[in-house]
């Protein structure tokens, strides 16, 4: 009789066991699917963030000038527009060139910066502070 007892008690242990391992599995998948919808949540916000820097960098424009040739570009690194303020530029095709790719490359490295500058506050939310950003 007292087998019975003992067998009966050590079923119920282990049946108590069970349930708070099942209950302990459902907290975990509970907790998990939290984690889940806080961090699309962040993600969500990161992306509306994101959004609205594009928006703000394609309402920026930069003029980089080199030797009378003008480029203008937006903060996306889109050129706008293209002047030649020196019209001796015209009658020389090095020079030109020349004046073309400095003004362009200025204006880019510019518009880079830029957008990194404004980038930052998205990056460090993420838990990413890159280098060069």
């Amino acid at each position: 009789m007292w087998i019975t007892e003992i067998v009966y008690h050590i079923i119920k242990i282990f049946a108590k066991k069970r349930v708070l391992f099942i209950l302990s599995s459902e907290l975990y998948q509970l907790k998990t699917s939290i984690m889940d919808y806080n961090k699309a949540k962040e993600l969500l916000k990161l992306q509306q963030d994101a959004q609205k820097i594009q928006n703000e960098l394609s309402n920026i424009h930069i003029e980089a000038e080199s030797d009378g040739f003008v480029v203008t570009i937006d903060g996306q690194m889109k050129a706008i527009k293209v002047e030649i303020e020196d019209a001796s530029l015209l009658a020389d095709k090095a020079r030109l060139e020349k004046a073309a790719l400095e003004a362009i490359n200025k204006g880019l490295k510019k518009s880079q910066e830029i957008a990194a500058d404004k980038m930052k506050g998205v990056m460090g939310s993420m838990g990413l502070n890159l280098p060069g950003m």
